[in-house]
């Protein structure tokens, strides 16, 4: 298992399938406006798996010729290079997570384990996390809790903050968070926000949705 999406697994039609099934926000949802002719235009231009359309749109200066080519809209194109780019999420600083002891995160980090995706490589498995604990001299807890948090930030939207409010509530991987109901996960975590303070304002249904949605696609 990897930090972010294995994009050459995932077909065009995948691709295709999530924006339809994804409550978009409003920015974003002419994504839909002629959906099915746009990715068919886009296969028969030469793009077969997801990791292929995503090489050539990450780079915004390529969008030009790719509208010329298929006839897409540039402006089309460009918002489809941006809902792509968003189900990689940026690797978080592991000192993010603050509130965990300094001393242990100074010693993650003077391995090189810096950031989010390195933390989640190297304790993706019960084996690694043990030497981890052992060879640094941190407490096996410690360990655990460090990539239930990390393996949350996978999840599109999931900030080292929003992780945490996930554990606190009893959500500790991306499998609990894909298969709860929306309606008592939304209560439970305005009810961890509320009694801790992680945040002001009242967590809403509908990202709560979004989450568990994004979070189906990485568990």
């Amino acid at each position: 298992m990897n930090y972010y999406l294995d994009a050459e697994k995932i077909s065009l039609k995948e691709l295709q399938k999530r924006i339809e099934e994804t409550d978009l926000v409003p920015s974003r949802s002419p994504l839909l406006e002629n959906i099915k002719n746009n990715f068919e235009v886009l296969k028969k231009i030469g793009y077969v798996t997801f990791a292929d359309l995503r090489r050539d749109l990450k780079n915004a200066k390529n969008i030009p010729s790719i509208s010329k080519k298929s006839g897409i809209d540039s402006e089309y194109l460009t918002l489809l290079r941006r809902e792509i780019e968003s189900y990689f999420p940026k690797a978080y600083p592991i000192s993010s997570f603050d509130w965990l002891p300094k001393e242990n995160i100074e010693k993650l980090e003077k391995q090189g384990y810096k950031n989010t995706a390195l933390v989640f490589n190297v304790l993706n498995s019960s084996k690694k996390r043990a030497e981890i604990s052992s060879d640094l001299g941190i407490e096996t807890q410690f360990i655990d809790t460090l990539y239930c948090l990390v393996n949350l930030t996978r999840i599109q939207w999931v900030s080292p903050i929003a992780a945490r409010i996930l554990v606190s509530a009893g959500y500790k991987d991306e499998k609990s968070v894909a298969e709860a109901n929306a309606e008592k996960m939304c209560d439970e975590l305005d009810k961890v926000n509320k009694e801790n303070n992680f945040f002001k304002g009242k967590i809403g249904l509908r990202d709560i949705k979004r989450l568990i949605k994004a979070a189906s696609y990485v568990s």
